[in-house]
């Protein structure tokens, strides 16, 4: 070895940095529906959590959300929002449907929209709140900067107390700036036959 090479640093994500994951997840769903059912800010708290959750402007992250049919995948930071805190709570900024994107003066032609009408937010559960999220994990499968985890969740309304469950799976990778994020969200309802 070189006097000048760096030591090698092991970047792996290990099994208990997913379950920390799960955790602040959980506690972020938890949270956000009480920032809501207080008439306070939950549209940044939801964006402090995804930052702080998910690889968006880290790289690529594929996101498959639960209740999302007109729009199943979720690419963008502001899609993501837009399923978490619901449609009627974002604005994107897209190329005007009657105007082409461009610039005209230096300065881009675009058109302010709202976030998609099928998404009623599903970390508030729609106005009726998360009162606890529990996670299930099948099992959990590392490979190095990369884990993988399936299994359940179950998430209670905070309105009702019914429990809801859910299946998932989901990819962490450790970002260049040494944290672990979401890099891979997939959840559905259990198949009823």
């Amino acid at each position: 070895m070189s006097c000048f090479a760096a030591p090698k640093v092991d970047k792996s994500v290990t099994s208990e940095e997913v379950e920390a994951c799960w955790q602040a997840w959980a506690d972020a769903i938890v949270r956000i529906s009480k920032i809501h059912k207080n008439g306070g800010d939950f549209v940044a708290a939801a964006g402090q959590a995804a930052g702080e959750l998910y690889g968006y402007g880290h790289g690529t992250v594929l996101f498959k959300p639960t209740k999302a049919a007109e729009y199943p995948f979720r690419p963008l930071a502001s899609q993501a929002m837009s399923y978490f805190v619901g449609g009627s709570n974002v604005t994107f900024v897209s190329a005007s449907s009657s105007q082409p994107a461009g610039k005209k003066g230096g300065m881009n032609i675009r058109k302010a929209e709202k976030g998609y009408g099928e998404d009623a937010g599903f970390a508030i559960n729609g106005g009726k709140g998360w009162e606890h999220v529990e996670f299930q994990n099948h099992q959990i499968d590392c490979h190095g900067e990369v884990a993988l985890a399936m299994g359940t969740y179950y998430f209670t309304c905070a309105t009702s107390g019914d429990v809801v469950k859910v299946e998932y799976t989901f990819g962490y990778k450790r970002n260049s700036d040494g944290k672990v994020r979401i890099c891979l969200h997939h959840s559905s309802v259990p198949y009823a036959a």
